[in-house]
């Protein structure tokens, strides 16, 4: 039996979880760039909450006793991994400001493979692609910086992730997993490996484009369905009737699926569908409904925004000048994952409004909001201070729990973006 020594780049969301559960098994080393982090996951310590603080440290420990023969260690060192013959790719593929795929990350970790892979290694990508890229585009990169020949001297596979940050219940062991191999016995070993740790069982695409092009329409499918009812939502605020009031009542038939509107933000579902329309055009066919889709889920923000906007004129109040103070920041509840949140959207247009805008979140991280955004968060809540309009944009257990009276101003306006709250405490929501 082949004895695995195993090395997952990057160890955020997706990379950690898998580490740790890899590190029950087989020796594991979790590589990242952020040598901050690195020193943090060596300590016990896990900022992104996806990982139990007890299990991560049991791996520390349990490869600590066994030198290294078991459980789990970070690194960012190269020369650490080089004796590793399975290497596991989760770093970030996200979009450029013209929203198309930056494939930046995804080959300079696969230049860096290249540096050190040897014969007879594997190489796993988990990183959200279009279909094709593992292949044409990560596997000359490998090749090249290794002088090795691909499917003869290495093999690569591809096994899409399907982490989602803040779910304690569909975790990474609980959720089936899509394994392929670039040929049948390599699939077949990449299959045989993750079933190892998948308690929800494997299912083995039959090639590697076919396991990309799933979890692209995974999360496509899932983008369009909201922008649906987003777009419902802007319809009937038009009519002057309740979205959520209509869902109830359609969502009584037994074959209507209750999707609710929102902002769609994240890793996944606001970025996946363009990797998807980039292959497409690539291929001469425009994709019509996976781009308007994205136009409409683009748009929440805004419309969040100018509804407040209005709300506040209707009432008397002065735009310019005027306070508000969004509660929420990340990009679902109560996860601390800021990733491409579309609250800073909202923020944004108030902004350009004239509206001077608080921002609170107690799950955020200052720094990364600042880092990403340029956006100062407030540490916490200003005694006293009250302002003219209140957004509710994310729905954290706190802000579900607060008195919100205490915030606003008399006559101010209150937007419940996620239908959370009890309609008789807002002015309007989505």
């Amino acid at each position: 039996m082949k004895s695995y020594k195993i090395a997952i780049i990057g160890q955020g969301y997706v990379g950690l979880p898998l580490a740790l559960e890899f590190s029950t098994h087989y020796p594991v080393l979790g590589f990242d760039i952020n040598s901050q982090r690195v020193d943090q996951l060596n300590s016990g310590l896990d900022i992104t909450l996806e990982a139990e603080i007890d299990k991560l440290n049991n791996c520390l420990n349990k490869y600590r006793e066994s030198n290294g023969d078991i459980g789990y260690k970070a690194t960012s060192q190269l020369a650490d991994i080089t004796q590793s013959n399975i290497f596991i790719v989760t770093v970030p593929t996200p979009i450029d400001k013209y929203n198309a795929p930056d494939l930046n990350p995804l080959i300079s970790a696969s230049k860096m493979l290249g540096e050190i892979i040897k014969k007879g290694d594997i190489v796993i990508y988990e990183s959200t692609v279009f279909p094709g890229c593992t292949e044409e585009e990560c596997v000359p990169v490998l090749e090249k910086e290794s002088g090795l020949k691909f499917n003869e001297d290495f093999f690569v596979g591809y096994s899409p992730e399907r982490i989602n940050p803040g779910d304690k219940i569909n975790t990474l062991t609980n959720v089936k997993k899509v394994t392929s191999g670039s040929t049948e016995e390599i699939a077949e070993e990449v299959n045989d490996l993750y079933k190892k740790i998948i308690k929800a069982g494997t299912h083995k695409a039959p090639s590697i484009k076919v396991a990309e092009a799933s979890k692209a329409i995974e999360n496509a499918q899932r983008d369009v369905n909201i922008s649906f009812v987003n777009e419902l939502a802007l319809i009937f605020d038009r009519i002057g009737i309740d979205t959520s009031d209509v869902l109830d009542a359609a969502g009584t038939k037994y074959n209507f699926l209750k999707y609710k509107p929102g902002l769609v933000g994240g890793h996944c579902i606001s970025v996946d569908p363009y990797y998807l329309a980039h292959k497409a055009e690539q291929l001469g066919y425009h994709p019509d409904v996976i781009l308007s889709g994205r136009r409409v889920n683009d748009s929440i923000a805004k419309f969040i925004a100018s509804k407040v906007v209005k709300l506040l004129i209707a009432k008397g109040g002065v735009i310019k000048g005027s306070k508000s103070l969004i509660l929420g920041v990340t990009f679902k509840e109560n996860c601390p994952d800021v990733r491409n949140t579309k609250v800073v959207d909202i923020y944004n247009e108030l902004v350009d409004y004239g509206v001077n805008v608080d921002i609170y979140d107690p799950w955020a991280s200052k720094e990364e909001v600042h880092h990403e955004y340029g956006v100062e968060i407030l540490d916490t809540l200003i005694e006293g201070k009250k302002y003219d309009s209140l957004i509710v944009a994310v729905s954290h257990n706190e802000f579900l729990q607060m008195d919100l009276s205490k915030l606003k101003k008399d006559n101010a306006v209150v937007f419940d973006a996620k239908a959370c709250l009890d309609r008789s405490l807002v002015d309007a929501r989505l």
